[in-house]
Parts: C-alpha cells; sequence; structure tokens
C-alpha cells in the first residue's frame, strides 16, 4: 500500500479514536430516545445537556443558547433564514463579504430572490474585510451582518470583535460562521460580541452530521423544522445522540490542546510556505501571513491547472485541495480568490494544504519533493510557460544588445 498524507483536514477530520470511544456507548448501551421519559431515555438526554455545556462553555455561551444541528451548512442557513424572517418588520437589508462560504453566499442569493438587499462587502488582498466599508454600509432598515470568523480557503482570520462591536453600536445583529475556526482559535461570544455562531463537529476531530448554532438568548429565533419540542420547540426530529456526544468530546478534547496545537501547527505551516515560496518560482501565498489558521497554507502556481497537480498529487498519495473551481464542474476559479484581486489564470492554479496535529516535517518535506516535480512537470506541458519562457529569453537578449 502506499503512502497516505493527508493535508485537506480543512474538508474534513479523522474522527479520532478517544472520540468514537465516547459515541460507542450511544449505539448500544444508551441507546434511548432523549425525549422520552422514562429512566432508561433519561440516560441519553443527559448526555446530549452534558455536550450542551460543554459547547457553550467552548465559547463563552449559556447553555439555553446552543442548538444542536446536523451540520455547519444548516446551522448557517437558520441562523440567516431565521434573522430574516424574524426581523422582517425591522427592515429587510443584510450583510455579508464576498468570500463567506456557501452556505452563507447562496442563503443570502436566495433571500434576496424573496425580496431582501443584500450589501457584499469587499476584502483587502489578504482576504480581510473593509471595516469602514462595512460601518458606512449599515444603514437603519440593516437586521444583519454575517461575517465568517476564518475563511475555509485562504485561512485569513477577519477581526471579529471589531466587526461585533460595529453590529453593537449600530443595534444590528452579527452572525459568524465559524465552522473553520471552532476548536482551533479561541473564540468568545461576549467579548467578541457575536449574536449567532455556527459550527461544526468535523472539523475538529468529531463526527460527521454534528453541528450547533448558538443564538443570544435576546436573539428571536424562529423554528427551522416543525414536529416535535426537541431543541426548546425550534429544531424538531429525533436527537444524533452519538454525533451529539461525539461533538462535544472533539471540543473538550480540542480546547485542552489548543495552544499546544496552535503553536506545532503554525511552526510546520509556516515551515511548509518558506520552502514552496523559496523552491517554487512563480508562486504567491495567499491569505494573510499571520492573521491565519494555524494549520491552512494556501498557494497559487502561475502557468498550470489545479485539477491537473490535484491528481498527481494524489498518485503520490497526498491529499490535498485546489481552490480551482474545475473540481466541481465549474469553469470559473474560486470567488475567495478572485475577491482578493487574482487574475483568472492565476486562480485556476491554486492549492490549499491543511495540517493536522498528526502531520510531521518529514511528511511537509516528502510533500515539498513532491509537489516541486509535479508543478516542473505540469509546466513542461504548458504552452503558456512555454511562451512566457521564449518571452523571457527575448527580453533578457534584447536588454543584452542594448548593453
Amino acid at each position: 500500500m502506499k503512502r497516505l498524507i493527508y493535508l485537506d483536514n480543512a474538508a474534513t477530520t479523522r474522527l479520532d479514536p478517544e472520540v468514537f470511544l465516547k459515541m460507542q456507548p450511544c449505539f448500544t448501551e444508551f441507546y434511548g430516545n432523549p425525549s422520552s421519559i422514562y429512566q432508561f431515555a433519561q440516560k441519553s438526554a443527559g448526555v446530549v445537556e452534558e455536550a450542551r455545556e460543554e459547547l457553550a462553555s467552548a465559547i463563552g455561551a449559556k447553555p439555553q443558547e446552543i442548538y444542536f444541528t446536523g451540520g455547519g451548512s444548516e446551522a448557517d442557513n437558520w441562523a440567516i433564514k431565521a434573522v430574516a424572517e424574524a426581523y422582517k418588520e425591522k427592515g429587510r437589508h443584510l450583510i455579508t463579504s464576498k468570500i463567506e462560504h456557501h452556505a452563507v453566499l447562496h442563503t443570502f442569493e436566495y433571500l434576496q430572490r424573496q425580496g431582501y438587499d443584500v450589501t457584499y462587502l469587499d476584502v483587502n488582498e489578504d482576504g480581510i474585510v473593509d471595516l469602514e466599508q462595512l460601518r458606512a454600509s449599515v444603514r437603519p432598515d440593516t437586521i444583519l451582518i454575517s461575517i465568517m470568523a476564518a475563511n475555509n480557503e485562504i485561512g485569513t482570520i477577519q477581526p471579529i470583535a471589531k466587526i461585533g462591536e460595529i453590529a453593537r453600536e449600530a443595534g444590528v445583529l452579527f452572525h459568524t460562521d465559524a465552522v473553520q475556526a471552532f476548536g482551533h482559535i479561541p473564540l468568545d461570544v461576549e467579548e467578541m460580541k457575536i449574536d449567532l455562531l455556527s459550527a461544526s463537529a468535523h472539523k475538529i476531530h468529531g463526527p460527521k452530521g454534528a453541528g450547533f448554532l448558538y443564538a443570544r438568548k435576546s436573539v428571536k429565533l424562529s423554528s427551522l423544522i416543525h414536529g416535535g419540542a426537541q431543541e426548546r420547540g425550534k429544531r424538531a426530529g429525533t436527537h444524533n445522540v452519538p454525533g451529539i456526544a461525539g461533538f462535544a468530546a472533539a471540543s473538550k478534547r480540542a480546547r485542552e490542546k489548543m495552544f499546544e496545537t496552535m503553536e506545532k501547527e503554525t511552526r510546520l505551516r509556516d515551515y511548509l510556505i518558506s520552502r514552496v515560496e523559496e523552491e517554487i518560482p512563480f508562486t504567491i501565498v495567499n491569505g494573510h501571513r499571520t492573521s491565519r489558521l494555524p494549520n491552512n497554507a494556501h498557494f497559487c502556481f502561475r502557468f498550470i491547472e489545479g485539477e491537473s497537480m490535484l491528481i498527481l498529487l494524489d498518485e503520490a498519495g497526498i491529499c490535498a485541495s485546489s481552490g480551482s473551481a474545475c473540481t466541481s464542474g465549474s469553469l470559473d476559479p474560486s470567488h475567495v480568490l478572485l475577491a482578493i484581486g487574482r487574475p483568472h489564470e492565476i486562480a485556476h492554479g491554486s492549492l490549499r494544504l491543511t495540517l493536522s496535529e498528526q502531520t510531521t516535517k518529514e511528511e511537509l518535506d516528502f510533500v515539498v519533493e513532491e509537489l516541486k516535480k509535479t508543478i516542473e512537470r505540469l509546466r513542461n506541458m504548458s504552452p503558456l510557460y512555454e511562451d512566457f519562457l521564449k518571452k523571457g529569453a527575448k527580453e533578457d537578449a534584447s536588454c543584452i544588445a542594448k548593453k
């Protein structure tokens, strides 16, 4: 079996064995429906409420402000649509950024079709929102600002506390998609003045299919799913007890090791970025150099196409992802890269490498060597690169002749 190096942890993570052990009894021992009143089922109910307390504590919230969902996308949809519905009498203006996850962007596009007005904020070349534009965009009929805590592609961390302050001063609710940030960097909803927050378990070595929405007690939150009385009547359906237990275990594990993990991942991330920049010509690093997720490294390589690069890396046993939208069947490159000013032809040659606490320096050395070979191979097949070299040779000859 060939060697496997997994560097796509922003997409999903390996379920931690300790987390799995916490989930197992919920499948085979405490399998009662938490909504039932008999004693056996109350063991399951206890697991759910203990998890609620852990996840609330992780962000400085109250347990009754945590609502369990089936994942981050559901939580994003719920937060945005619920606020739009509950506060439409106050106004129909919403604010977000151009680099949000599609779970947010597509929800806002849906609301635009329902008659809501949406302002999409610009970002600078590092992917940070323009705070002055945000402040100037707030109107008397603005009801929600939704800005992600950290970008899922380029890893840039937004100035969430400053955004929360602007929103609070204007009397506007503030939602943040924290799917990539939760468990990776410190978050505190009180200090950052966050009113709604979305998170997901499978980004922090927890199970897929488990997420939560934090909604401040004062926020009017309409029901997502009608039916039973689960989640205080806001989201009907039998609780996913194993998933919820796994989310809490993953959260506790991430909190206990957060600063140790941040230090290690940041050191390895910077080492990887440094090697790639120094050893592969015509490379562009995307995202803020320091205000970025500890495990995120994102590049654009000129004169190549991202999907071919991924295929060749996969042949070498390296799992990665590309900002090139070829992988999703679209002809357009990443909306995030376009928003930070990358031209189409450069944005198509992007690569995201996201580490975990298990990643080693030796693995990254192997990846860099394979990446160098892969890019050289693809550039040697590229007419654009050939033309570039010919043009460069002619310019050099012209300069020599003038001398």
